[in-house]
């Protein structure tokens, strides 16, 4: 089985792009909405062709944007809610200890990767219900209702043991912030068996990633699109790497 409806943000390149045509070779998927910030100007996006793809515009730091993009969606699942939310969308901006201080720089990395994220989570999260009550049960599955965050093992305070240093801190800290959301998540929405878990796809040679990555972009992506579509109740709550081991927080 697959989830009846996806919705993913920052679909227009990079891992978000990747999930996205993997998706989209799953049949069973019915409705899947890609997002980004200008689809006039996403070509690669746009040149795919499917009859169950939507695109849609959302500037994450926008609520207006998000408003409108929720009024879109709502359109589109009707009665039957969103299924999967998949909050892939944040910016990596380069920021080091013993660099220049500058404010703006940490909290527009804030405001995107965790704040923003968290604000259209809680946007969504009527059509999440709606999704989570029409499929009924005790248990949490993909299939039933799903809010899954792409994050990075850089936000795993534990991990920061020196072995990959790098103008990562307000990056980090960003990641930190959404894990700490995705958990509050988990237990604030477990009445509504609505499943929650946190990714880390891994190093891929995106444009965040750099040309040094490990991982090409289609591997990744089949790994972690795969996996994400056997979530289950193991996985509520959860900081994953793609192939399903925990990361310590």
């Amino acid at each position: 089985m697959s989830p009846k409806s996806l919705l993913i943000t920052g679909a227009n390149r990079g891992i978000g792009l990747g999930l996205l045509k993997q998706f989209l070779k799953h049949k069973d998927i019915q409705i899947i909405i890609a997002t980004c910030r200008d689809p006039s100007k996403a070509e690669e996006l746009s040149n795919l062709k499917d009859s169950r793809l939507h695109i849609l515009p959302l500037d994450i730091d926008c609520d207006e944007s998000i408003s409108k993009l929720y009024a879109e969606v709502e359109k589109l699942v009707g009665e039957d809610g969103l299924t999967v939310l998949l909050n892939n969308a944040g910016i990596l901006l380069p920021y080091d200890v013993e660099g220049e201080k500058n404010r703006k720089t940490l909290i527009r990395q804030l405001e995107t990767n965790s704040v923003s994220t968290a604000l259209i989570t809680q946007e969504f999260l009527p059509l999440l219900k709606k999704a989570a009550a029409k499929n009924g049960g005790d248990g949490y599955s993909i299939n039933r209702a799903a809010i899954v965050n792409i994050s990075s093992t850089a936000a795993s305070v534990e991990k920061i043991d020196g072995t990959f240093n790098g103008p990562l801190v307000a990056y980090r800290m960003s990641k930190s912030a959404l894990n700490s959301f995705a958990k509050s998540c988990s237990i604030d929405l477990a009445k509504y068996h609505i499943l929650v878990t946190s990714f880390c796809p891994g190093w891929v040679k995106t444009g965040m990633g750099g040309a040094n990555a490990m991982l090409e972009i289609e591997d990744a992506t089949k790994t972690l699109s795969d996996n994400i579509l056997t979530l289950g109740n193991a996985h509520h709550g959860a900081y994953l790497n793609a192939d399903l081991t925990v990361i310590p927080n």
